[in-house]
């Protein structure tokens, strides 16, 4: 299974009208089941550097099928998977990237916001992913 580009816009419109309801400004990116980019926007006024971010943070949920704020507690000093974030030409291990499950629970994608507080980018990206 793989997310639909009427999908991927619909986690974008989503996640749009969570960042502003919390008035932040976001790059918001949606992978598709291979990690491969779907949809993509940076809302007005979002930093221009949190624009790779999100890419690597839709990147980095799907590549291990969990939220990147996981990998990130997995990765710290002492735990297993520590310097992870080296491999796969770079990931992100910091809240903000959440995989997207369809209806039967199976991961067909993965949602990434960067633009804000780690925790206002997962909230955000949380609500993305919820959309389907």
């Amino acid at each position: 299974m793989n997310i639909t580009l009427v999908q991927a816009e619909k986690i974008i419109t989503i996640a749009k009208e969570k960042a502003i309801a919390i008035d932040t400004k976001m790059n918001i990116a949606v992978v598709d089941a291979g990690a491969n980019l779907v949809a993509f926007v940076r809302m007005d006024g979002a930093w221009l550097g949190s624009l790779d971010i999100a890419i690597k943070k839709a990147k980095t949920a799907r590549f291990f099928d969990m939220n990147t704020g996981s990998i990130g507690e997995l990765s710290q000093p002492g735990q297993p998977l520590f310097g992870i974030e080296h491999s796969n030409h770079g990931l992100i291990t910091f809240p903000g990237g959440v995989p997207i499950k369809n209806a039967a629970g199976d991961i067909i994608g993965a949602v990434g916001v960067s633009g804000s507080s780690v925790e206002n980018d997962h909230a955000v990206a949380e609500t993305g992913a919820s959309a389907i």
